[in-house]
């Protein structure tokens, strides 16, 4: 074994058998994990911290394995010609600095560390929230600089107080047991958390983040940041809170908008604003670090003795056994299938990713329940890996690491039941996947299959039998079955300019009941096009539905 605390660069060569695995630790590593590498068998490993650029690039191309946290940062470039790199383990749960479709296309495995760190965090946005509750940071300035002002330092209690919770993921749920600890109510927002989990937890849950604003005197985030939250709250979900509510984010940079904040704080509506994570980091220059009634820290959520050993130790076991036994877990990029068997059933776990990505948005509200029946020849497959891939692409929106290894897990986490069955009778199709979501009264069935080797497609939503390509953006509108409806959508969305690529229709019955539309747009279609469409009163409702393009796959499954 040998071990470099800083380059120059070693290569293995220069110290290490040729048959011993070989690690490369990026970042400071808790000592505990360090002596797990030191104990392990068939391991060598050396320390080469603050590398970036072409000396990391040369750096992992003498390695099996990397360990690292958030300071270093693994890119496409660095990645480059790599042969030998086979995993990267993140010691934290974010594996924002390391480019996973650029690991992925080069057979390296990506792992994180999801539950180590989740303690400390839930802690740590406590802490923020009650300092800012009760203006510590002020206070304790003040007296450094000599002064007593005892009144000028009055604060609020959280006991009786209602806390937003948007996110009810681990750490969500911990932040929440620790809020009703101190006697605070709990609202939440999670489109995945059914409403019998939410009651079991002692959370009153609602259906989207407008709900909870207005009856709200905290508001904490623990989302990924993906499209769908970077600025999730602005200037107008500000001024749709209570005045004086206190906002806290310790999940990342950007959920909140900055300039909401400051404004939020100068005109009185916002009575605080505490913050441990930062759009770009490091971050010493904001201009809310000189406004009173603001608490920040750098970005110290998993910065305890507890969390870093935990999560260090978890990342050296994950790495030393898929180089010792090639066993894979917690993998955000890829899926333990043998080549064979993924090869086998590449296209209809396609299919079955677009089918959860679809439904996810259909349904758009809490899912407590998922059945899927497997129909003709899949049936006689191992058809486990496509209820992985159908949950996958079912929570693929609200988070941001869902793959076909973890994203079953994610779900019952969440509360949701989920079944399958198999049908070996072909029926209409050689193979077909049917899937139904329910929650909130509201259940929703689709269809999809194969044409071909490769081409999916959509062949039943709820009671009607359509035939659609199931890529791009699909806009699907409930109608009564009547004529020159069709014409009307099709003039609204020509005159903005909106070209529709495919169109399928389906209806229940005979003339004159309800029908559905299903059309292949080309362009994503605005909100106030979609309210002019709902403008004529035989259309009972719109959705625009985002699917993955004909080619594109997620990363595992590339």
């Amino acid at each position: 074994m040998s071990v470099a605390t800083q380059p120059p660069l070693q290569t293995s060569s220069e110290s290490k058998d040729d048959q011993m695995a070989r690690i490369i630790v990026l970042d400071d590593l808790a000592a505990e994990g360090l002596a797990k590498l030191e104990s392990a068998e068939g391991i060598s490993f050396d320390i080469k911290i603050g590398l970036k650029g072409e000396e990391l690039r040369e750096a992992l191309t003498h390695y099996d394995g990397a360990v690292c946290r958030s300071g270093v940062k693994i890119t496409a470039e660095t990645l480059e010609g790599n042969k030998s790199l086979k995993a990267i383990v993140r010691a934290g749960v974010g594996t924002d600095n390391i480019d996973k479709s650029a690991a992925t296309l080069l057979g390296i495995v990506v792992m994180n560390t999801p539950a180590g760190n989740t303690i400390s965090t839930a802690e740590h946005t406590m802490a923020l929230l009650l300092g800012l509750s009760r203006k510590i940071g002020p206070a304790y300035s003040s007296l450094q600089a000599g002064r007593w002002d005892r009144k000028k330092f009055k604060g609020s209690q959280v006991s009786g107080k209602t806390l937003g919770i948007v996110g009810l993921g681990r750490i969500g749920l911990e932040v929440a047991s620790r809020a009703r600890a101190f006697g605070m109510e709990v609202i939440g927002y999670d489109p995945f958390l059914s409403s019998e989990r939410a009651v079991d937890l002692g959370i009153t849950k609602v259906s989207q983040v407008s709900d909870l604003l207005p009856k709200i005197d905290y508001l904490t985030v623990h989302t990924p940041l993906t499209p769908e939250t970077q600025g999730l709250i602005g200037h107008e979900e500000v001024k749709l809170m209570k005045p004086n509510a206190r906002l806290v984010n310790c999940a990342r940079g950007g959920i909140y908008d900055n300039d909401a904040l400051i404004a939020g704080l100068e005109s009185g509506q916002l009575g605080g604003v505490a913050l441990d994570v930062y759009p770009e980091e490091p971050c010493t220059d904001n201009p809310l670090f000189q406004m009173d009634n603001v608490l920040c820290t750098p970005h110290l959520g998993a910065s305890t003795d507890e969390a870093q050993i935990e999560v260090a130790v978890e990342a050296v076991d994950l790495l030393v056994n898929f180089l010792t036994t090639g066993e894979i877990k917690s993998a955000v990029n890829t899926i333990s299938l043998d080549p064979k068997t993924l090869n086998d059933l590449r296209s209809h776990l396609d299919v079955a990713h677009r089918l959860g990505v679809l439904l996810g948005q259909w349904h758009g509200g809490a899912i407590d329940k998922c059945e899927l029946e497997f129909q003709g020849d899949i049936s006689e497959k191992d058809t486990r890996p496509l209820v992985s891939a159908f949950c996958a692409g079912l929570l693929g929106h609200v988070t941001e690491d869902a793959n076909i290894i973890n994203a079953e897990m994610l779900c019952r986490e969440r509360g949701i039941d989920i079944s399958r069955t198999s049908n070996s009778d072909t029926g209409d199709f050689s193979s077909s996947i049917t899937a139904t979501v329910s929650g909130e009264s509201v259940t929703r069935t689709a269809t999809g299959t194969l044409f071909g080797k490769s081409m999916p497609r959509l062949v039943r939503l709820d009671e009607y039998r359509t035939e659609t390509y199931m890529d791009g953006n699909l806009l699907i509108f409930n109608h009564s079955d009547i004529p020159g409806i069709i014409g009307y959508v099709g003039s609204v969305l020509a005159e903005e300019q909106v070209n529709i690529a495919q169109m399928a229709v389906g209806r229940e019955g005979d003339q004159g009941g309800s029908a559905i539309g299903i059309l292949n747009v080309d362009s994503i279609v605005s909100t106030p096009t979609l309210q002019r469409v709902l403008e004529n009163d035989a259309i009972d409702s719109v959705h625009l539905i985002n699917l993955p393009a004909f080619d594109e796959l997620p990363d595992w499954l590339v």
